[in-house]
């Protein structure tokens, strides 16, 4: 109810030293071999991608991966307002 359907994978790169979200890219089904491929070479790349981080998720909408992964997209401040 009130939630905004994704497309079907999202891939997130995060630098781990800044704690921000360096590229956010959404996929279709039919893209899912990119989305791997691309993840993987995030993982494989050389420094300074190296302190990076990537998650591949497949979520039910935008809203509750906010939730469910809410240090990647706000700060530790911001977390602690919503409670």
């Amino acid at each position: 109810m009130g939630q905004t359907l994704l497309l079907a994978r999202l891939l997130v790169v995060y630098d781990r030293q800044r704690r921000t979200i360096v590229r956010e890219t959404e996929f279709s089904d039919g893209e899912s071999k990119r989305a791997v491929n691309e993840r993987l070479a995030v993982k494989i790349a050389p420094e300074p991608t190296r302190t990076s981080r990537s998650c591949y998720w497949k979520p039910i909408s935008r809203e509750t991966l906010l939730i469910a992964h809410a240090s990647y997209f706000k700060t530790v401040a911001e977390i602690a307002r919503a409670f």
